[in-house]
């Protein structure tokens, strides 16, 4: 089992109600199956899905990629502005 921090920004944030939280996930877990967890445990998030973007540890990942012990975890929703 690993340990990783997710981070919650704007909407996401909002139907979390906190900025951050701590998971505990098997060992091999990606990126999208973390997202996937989340989904479960908070269902108004599966409307981002497929509309955002993925950052471990301050860098673009994919949906593929492999988390590690510690790893921080970001969605970034959709930004919208003008």
């Amino acid at each position: 089992m690993i340990t990783v921090t997710v981070r919650f920004f704007a909407g996401h944030r909002d139907i979390v109600g906190r900025a951050t939280a701590q998971y505990t996930v098997a060992n091999g877990t990606t990126v999208g199956q973390l997202w996937e967890l989340l989904v479960a445990d908070y269902p108004r998030l599966a409307g981002y899905t497929g509309r955002l973007l993925f950052a471990v540890n301050q860098q673009f990942g994919q949906p593929a990629t492999v988390l590690a012990d510690g790893d921080e975890v970001a969605f970034i929703p959709p930004v919208s502005g003008g």
